[in-house]
Parts: structure tokens; C-alpha cells; sequence
């Protein structure tokens, strides 16, 4: 930077504000789901969440203190640090703080902006209080929480959390190579129904969930029952909103009891389809492959003592 500044909270909220929606998704989010086990917190469905965010715009910030021509990555550093994988040969060298960089032209984009309030309440401290990244179209480990430093920096930033984790290969140049881990994957969900639920013959039942993507927007979302129809359209609900989640629904009417597998799939402005198997390459992160949710359709409904057993 050309002139190193140093901002308090209430500077920071002096300055113009900007409020947009955007999905956040642990990069580890259906770690659960890999064959075999991988390593990592064993999250199924549920790191993953949508809220307005409200804040500055980091680029304005950079503005402040002046950005230099040769600027390669724009760093992010919490408050949060210590010894990681202790004894392990992966461990970190001493204690470290979590800090990831950004590529210049994301981080001075409209999509990235420091964040001081979600969902018109004061971040909390489990949130990132006093101020987080927010990065639209990123998995989470870019949303550093915490920050207390920022450096524009001329090379590409190697730290532990860049190098050593949070990472996939990638083979466009023959040889497996390591990159880091940036843009979230085209997914969707189904939250309702959920695994085992039993459903009746001839009634009509809501199949809904939540899809998202990077960079690009949800374009569709197709639902497959199971009962040889293939995949149909699901309606998409609400507004498009530019790194938000969309909601969306499938009414479905089974016609003959028995076990049913229920698929969802997202396809993206991009063109990007949610693939149906896992991939090899993706370390223990981005699992955005097709979970199924296996049903029971039955005859009528189940009693209180035959659906629940204490």
C-alpha cells in the first residue's frame, strides 16, 4: 500500500454502506458423504447459510490507502491464531493466525465487502464481531472472520491456510497441481422431505430445498422421483439475487406405495451441472455431487407408536 492507515469500527461505519444477500458454504459441507471417509469435521447438510449482509466495500477501503500498481493478492488476517496439527507433519510453524488472500480484482469487486452487520443486527461474536468478509460466490474459508489486518501483498500469498489446507488439485496442465479453494460449486439440496420420511399414496407432498452456485446464478433446478418419470422442471421461487441461495419446489403426487429415491440437481448461468458421483480430486471439500433422500410412500398414515419407538 502507499500510505498505511489504520480504521476503528466506528470509522469504518462512517463510511458508505452497502447491504447485499449471499450464501455462505463451508468448503466442508457433505464431508460425510465421501467413499471412503475423508478427513475433516464430518458435516452433512447443514454448514450452509443465507442472510443479508451489511458493510463497506473493501475496495474502498484499499482506496483509502492506495494501491500499488505491482499488487498481486489483497491478505486477510483474524484475530483468531494458534498452533495447528500439533506433532503432526503437517503442523503449522509456531502459532498462526487463520489468514487467506484474495486475487486483486475480487477483492476490489462489488461482491466483497467487510461486514459489520447480518440480517440488520450487529455481527455476533461467533459471526466474525466486530468485522468479517463477506465474498460472494466463495466457500466460507474466504469469509476470514475477525479481521484485525489487511496487507496488500505482491506475490501470491502461500500461508498455511492457503498451501497446507483448504486446497484441491487440479490436472488442465497434465501433472496434478495444487490451487486453492475459491469458488463455491453448483448445488442443490432437498430439505423437506427428509431421509426415511414416510409419505402417503395419492397425496400430493412439497419437495423443497435451497440451490446455489459461484460466480454464476442458478438457472434451473430438476427433480427426479424415482417413479420412471425422470427429471422435471422445479419452480424456482422469489427474486434472483446475485450470490444468494434460491429457493425452489417440486409438487409430487406418488401414485403406488413402496421406497422411492428422491434426486435434485442444479444447473447454473455458466452452464455448470451438478454432477451425479463424487469427484477424485477435490480433497475432503467441495462435495457438491447428488445426495439422494430415500421415502416410503405408504398406504395411509402411520400411528404414533408405530412411528416412533422410545
Amino acid at each position: 500500500m502507499e500510505q498505511p492507515i489504520e480504521l476503528d469500527l466506528d470509522s469504518i461505519k462512517a463510511m458508505r454502506s452497502t447491504t447485499f444477500n449471499a450464501v455462505v458454504e463451508c468448503a466442508g459441507n457433505g464431508r460425510v458423504y465421501y467413499v471412503p471417509p475423508r478427513e475433516g469435521l464430518q458435516w452433512q447438510n447443514g454448514a450452509v447459510g443465507n442472510a443479508a449482509w451489511t458493510g463497506v466495500l473493501l475496495r474502498e477501503i484499499l482506496e483509502m490507502a492506495g494501491v500499488k500498481r505491482t499488487a498481486c493478492e489483497v491478505l486477510l488476517a483474524g484475530a483468531d491464531s494458534g498452533v495447528v496439527d500439533t506433532n503432526k507433519k503437517t503442523a503449522s510453524p509456531g502459532p498462526i493466525a487463520f489468514a487467506r488472500s484474495l486475487p486483486l480484482e475480487k477483492a476490489i469487486a462489488d461482491s466483497t465487502i467487510l461486514a459489520y452487520s447480518m440480517n440488520e443486527e450487529p455481527l455476533t461474536r461467533d459471526h466474525g464481531y466486530p468485522l468479517r468478509a463477506v465474498v460472494g460466490g466463495w466457500f466460507g474459508m474466504a469469509w476470514v472472520k475477525w479481521i484485525t489486518d489487511i496487507t496488500v501483498v505482491e506475490q501470491p500469498f502461500l500461508g498455511y491456510w492457503q498451501a497446507r489446507d483448504y486446497f484441491r488439485w487440479e490436472r488442465n496442465l497434465g501433472e496434478p497441481r495444487l490451487v486453492p479453494l475459491a469458488e463455491m460449486e453448483v448445488k442443490a439440496q432437498i430439505a423437506r422431505p427428509v431421509q426415511g420420511a414416510h409419505l402417503i399414496v395419492g397425496q400430493p407432498y412439497r419437495i423443497f430445498g435451497a440451490a446455489w452456485s459461484g460466480e454464476a446464478a442458478v438457472r434451473q433446478v430438476q427433480v427426479c422421483t424415482g417413479d420412471g418419470s425422470g427429471w422435471r422442471e422445479a419452480r424456482l421461487l422469489e427474486t434472483e439475487r446475485p450470490f444468494a441461495w434460491r429457493l425452489w419446489e417440486y409438487m409430487w403426487t406418488p401414485e403406488e406405495v413402496g421406497r422411492y429415491v428422491l434426486r435434485c440437481r442444479a444447473i447454473d448461468g455458466a452452464g455448470c451441472v451438478q454432477p451425479d458421483l463424487q469427484r477424485s480430486d477435490c480433497e475432503s471439500y467441495a462435495a457438491n455431487w447428488i445426495i439422494p433422500v430415500e421415502v416410503t410412500v405408504v398406504p395411509e398414515p402411520k400411528t404414533y407408536e408405530e412411528e416412533f419407538v422410545i
